[in-house]
């Protein structure tokens, strides 16, 4: 079967007629037209040659460039979305102070982190401060207190009162850096951390677990919403593990 390479005009609307030697064999400024058997004319007559296009229409390439644009926005995005520099992951969805936490379609799917906690928690009895908050220390820790209204490290999980976790900084590989005790995060941290109110300040290399009624989380406002769908419910109790990993460096001295 003969190839063809040629350009891609408008389409003839007259129906194909029988194949030509010059399809077969295409006329040049400098082509000698051969001498063609009877043989080969009675297989021209049968034979239909494959034609390959080498070119495509404009729309086609802007389809094409479009939709490879498109793709390396996409990604670009995603690269953008777990880079641990990012603000939005740094602060994470289940510890800031307001309510309203615009979220992206890729940052609503990275954060709807819910599933249940495989792991056993070390047994715990919640003392009850004056506002409502359950207080537990698992570890004491013996370094210094957090300093009021300056950055501190902590690793933290965040979960629903029946279990299901809906954030956590061990998924991001990192401490958070916070700032404490200035209305930066929610009510029930502030306390539970720094203490007050009953509640006894931790120190760096402790561990506790925080329980946190609505009215010191979010109270009748959902939180971290995209389109209707909410990470946090109206309403909700949290539970937090908190591991006070230590005061940060970069703090004015």
């Amino acid at each position: 079967m003969a190839h063809l390479s040629t350009s891609c005009g408008p389409k003839s609307s007259s129906k194909p007629g029988p194949t030509s030697i010059s399809t077969i064999f295409p006329i040049t400024k400098h082509f000698q037209l051969p001498t063609v058997s009877s043989s080969q004319l009675k297989m021209a007559a049968v034979s239909t040659p494959t034609i390959i296009c080498s070119c495509s229409s404009s729309s086609s390439s802007s389809s094409r460039l479009s939709s490879k644009q498109a793709h390396n926005t996409k990604q670009q995005q995603q690269q953008l979305l777990f880079d641990p520099k990012k603000r939005f992951f740094e602060v994470g969805i289940g510890l800031l102070a307001s309510s309203v936490i615009a979220l992206t379609p890729l940052e609503a799917d990275a954060t709807r982190i819910e599933y249940y906690a495989t792991t056993a928690d070390p047994p715990c009895e919640f003392s009850f401060a004056r506002s409502g908050l359950g207080y537990c220390d698992i570890a004491s820790g013996s370094g210094v207190e957090a300093p009021y209204g300056e950055l501190i490290n902590v690793h933290y999980t965040a979960r629903f009162a029946d279990g299901i976790i809906f954030d956590s900084s061990y998924k991001r590989a990192r401490p958070l850096t916070m700032r404490i005790g200035v209305g930066k995060v929610i009510k029930g941290l502030d306390q539970g951390i720094l203490g007050g109110d009953g509640v006894p300040p931790m120190h760096v290399g402790g561990k506790r677990k925080l329980q946190i009624p609505p009215e010191l989380a979010y109270g009748p406002e959902p939180a971290g919403c995209f389109s209707g769908d909410c990470n946090i419910p109206a309403n909700a109790t949290l539970v937090y593990d908190i591991n006070f990993v230590g005061i940060y460096s970069g703090n004015r001295k």
